[in-house]
């Protein structure tokens, strides 16, 4: 099948974390373009780390621009009082969340006999545990409407190396904890996709097939162990992302997708984040 041409998300409410820039900027503006009214958070509204480009109030004009609906929330994703405070502003500005899109995530990259126990604590809080804890808020509201869907963004990265000999990506990159943390994010919307499977609720996680060429990747400079051919657009995620934003939860949860081999089994194109055909 091809792209709805028709509002896929319209009438629902959708909460985007990390959404500043990079994959949460375009999975945010894509649900938006299929007419849902998006929240987007991030740690502050109109900055963005040094060498980085894009920030939420960007994302939330380019959104509204098109004539959709965003509210930006700021809120660090590391914080359960901030994680609270987020959602009960969300639902109070834009209604109940339908759509939760776990995407805010930390990624340290360094020898794995090098991280402090402050590092290793923020990147399980962040990557796992906020995810965790945002469902767990949204979760009650979708039941009791007896739908809902959530998305976790994820990483290849939590595929074993293989080897040995093994690549200089793995020897290297310093990005095992990072792997780790994904591969309990994994794991966990398995496990909650089960328990909330006979409630409506399509708990699912997905990740690019390799790497999408982000400004977070840029500014860690990680793109030198990243061949061209390995690398996907934003745009695919994005549609990925709003398949699993709207599909059946009764057939389609508990999976840890890539985007462009869901998107080759559901025989669906990536469109530009506005909705266009590209």
């Amino acid at each position: 099948m091809t792209p709805a041409t028709t509002l896929e998300c319209e009438g629902r409410i959708a909460l985007v974390t990390g959404a500043s820039r990079g994959i949460g900027a375009a999975i945010a503006e894509r649900l938006a373009s299929a007419g849902a009214q998006v929240g987007i958070c991030a740690r502050s509204l109109d900055r963005s780390p040094e060498g980085m480009r894009g920030t939420l109030e960007e994302c939330a004009g380019r959104i509204e621009a098109r004539g959709g609906r965003a509210r930006a929330f700021v809120a660090d994703i590391a914080k359960a009082e901030d994680r609270e405070r987020l959602m009960t502003e969300c639902e109070r500005d834009l209604g109940p969340v339908d759509i939760l899109v776990n995407n805010a995530a930390f990624g340290p990259y360094r020898p794995s006999t090098e991280f402090s126990a402050r590092t290793f604590a923020l990147t399980l809080e962040v990557n796992v545990r906020a995810a965790m804890h945002l469902s767990s808020l949204a979760l009650p509201g979708m039941c009791e409407r007896g739908r809902g869907w959530i998305v976790n963004i994820s990483s290849a990265t939590a595929k074993h190396p293989q080897g040995p000999p093994y690549n200089d990506w793995e020897r290297v990159g310093g990005h095992h904890l990072y792997a780790a943390s994904k591969a309990a994010l994994d794991r966990i919307s398995t496990g909650m996709a089960a328990e909330f499977h006979h409630r409506g609720v399509a708990i699912n996680a997905l990740a690019p097939v390799a790497a999408v060429i982000t400004p977070g990747v840029e500014a860690l400079g990680i793109g030198a162990f990243i061949d061209d051919s390995m690398v996907e657009p934003v745009e695919a995620m994005a549609e990925a992302a709003l398949l699993l934003a709207h599909c059946d939860p009764q057939a389609l949860t508990g999976r840890v997708h890539y985007s462009l081999e869901l998107l080759e089994e559901f025989e669906r194109t990536p469109r530009n984040l506005d909705g266009s055909s590209r």
